[in-house]
């Protein structure tokens, strides 16, 4: 199959991602005293909204892509985090910022090990390897921070979302202009 038609195939994941990581970071960050409840609840949502469109990428991608399984892998272990965040809400404080942590480390890695694998234009492997490296470093910090507070972990949190949202968006529209040539 054609790259174009490929394109057709994914630009709207991409597009739908981008949409709702940035809803997610600008909750997040004008809402910068939210109660940790109420963190688990849209955090819990935002990662089960992305598994879900992860793992549809992924199942999308299966005859074009060598790596079909990367995405749907990490949509079930971003599905099944948002499930247990749902189900356990009265989770200790540490407890979500590993979860978060490990969502966003995941999703760095696979997403970078994507870049490297599949073909696809170079501004798109851009994009995509910046969000993987962002979401790594952003992992990193939530996880190894010795002082992770309250509202300097909600700031950080809703900053990456935002501007990871804000290259998942310019991605698809990249891709959809591929689309229009």
């Amino acid at each position: 199959m054609s790259t174009n038609a490929l394109t057709k195939e994914v630009w709207g994941a991409w597009l739908m991602r981008g949409i709702i990581t940035i809803l997610f970071g600008i909750a997040v960050v004008f809402w910068p005293s939210l109660t940790i409840l109420i963190l688990v609840y849209l955090f819990g949502s935002f990662v089960l909204v992305s598994g879900i469109v992860t793992a549809m990428s992924g199942v999308w991608d299966f005859e074009h892509s060598m790596t079909w399984y990367l995405p749907v892998a990490l949509g079930l272990f971003e599905l099944g985090v948002g499930i247990y965040l749902l189900r356990h809400t009265s989770l200790a404080f540490e407890t979500i910022i590993l979860l978060i942590g490990f969502v966003l480390i995941a999703r760095g890695v696979i997403d970078g090990v994507r870049v490297f694998v599949e073909k696809t234009t170079n501004t798109s492997k851009m994009f995509m390897a910046l969000t993987s490296l962002f979401a790594v470093v952003v992992g990193i910090v939530i996880l190894f921070q010795k002082a992770v507070h309250g509202v300097d972990f909600v700031w950080l949190l809703g900053l990456y979302a935002i501007v990871a949202g804000a290259m998942q968006l310019s991605n698809s529209v990249h891709l959809r202009h591929l689309m229009d040539k």
